[in-house]
Parts: structure tokens; sequence; C-alpha cells
């Protein structure tokens, strides 16, 4: 079980940490030393490389947090704050699943073809839905603490 919890909270940090450093860190720094074509080409660049690491993180999870549950005898007898997490996290893959293939594949199309308000708008929709992700995240992370330490 150890095996699995560390496997599943490292995946949670990796996507966890990588959208709250994107977020918070990189998008300010970027978007004050670089003009627009750049930092869209920067954008392109880190979503690709970013995205293959939530890919391997949400595949952990997925493994990891059934495991899980299995190895607890099921949902029936797993805690509410274990339900609200699976709850969560759906939502969290589902969310990224849109962006993977609806917005980043538009953003990635306008920054090839260097339409750069386009590129613009399409970076605003992606950061929408990676702060929303964010929260839920920040969120999931909150529940499994005190969900798990209040015991219910």
């Amino acid at each position: 079980m150890s095996f699995l919890k560390f496997f599943h909270v490292l995946a949670v940090v990796i996507w966890v940490g990588g959208m709250f450093f994107a977020y918070m860190i990189l998008r300010a720094a970027a978007g004050e030393i670089l003009q627009p074509p750049d930092r869209l080409r920067l954008w392109d660049n880190v979503f690709a490389r970013f995205f293959n690491w939530v890919w391997l993180s949400v595949i952990i999870l997925l493994i990891t947090g059934f495991c899980m549950v299995y190895l607890y005898g099921g949902l029936t007898h797993v805690s509410s704050h274990v339900h609200l997490m699976a709850l969560f996290g759906m939502g969290m893959v589902s969310i990224f699943i849109y962006v993977f293939f609806i917005s980043f594949r538009r953003f990635r199309l306008k920054v090839a073809s260097q339409d750069w308000p386009g590129s613009g708008a399409m970076l605003a929709t992606i950061r929408r839905l990676v702060g929303l992700n964010l929260v839920i995240g920040l969120s999931t992370i909150a529940t499994a603490v005190l969900g798990g330490a209040a015991g219910i």
C-alpha cells in the first residue's frame, strides 16, 4: 500500500505542482520579459513537454487510485473523502483531456501559422482551464489531508 501511495502522491505533486509553477510563476515572468511571439512559442514548447508528464501522472493516478480502493475493499468500504477525491480527480482529468485535445491543438495551429492574436486568445482559454484545474487540484489535496485526518 505504501508503494501505491508514494506513486499516487508523486503524480499529484508533478501535476498540481507543475500547474502552480506555470500559472503563478512562469506566466508572470514570461509576460514581463518576452514579446508576444516569443512568449507564445515558449508556451507552446512548455505545454508540449509538460503535457507528457501530465499524461504519465494521469495514468499513475488512475492505476494507483483504483488499486488502493480495491485493496480497501471497494468504494463501499472507503471514507466519503475518498469518493470526493475521486470525483475531483475525474473532473481534473476531463478538463485536461479537453485542454489537450481541443484547446492545445488549436493553440499549436495558431502558433505554427503565426496568428499571434488567435494564439493569445487560445492561451487565455488554456490559462483559465489550467487555473480551474489548479483550484480543483488544491481542493483535492485539502480533501485528502483534512478528510483523512477527520476520519470522514
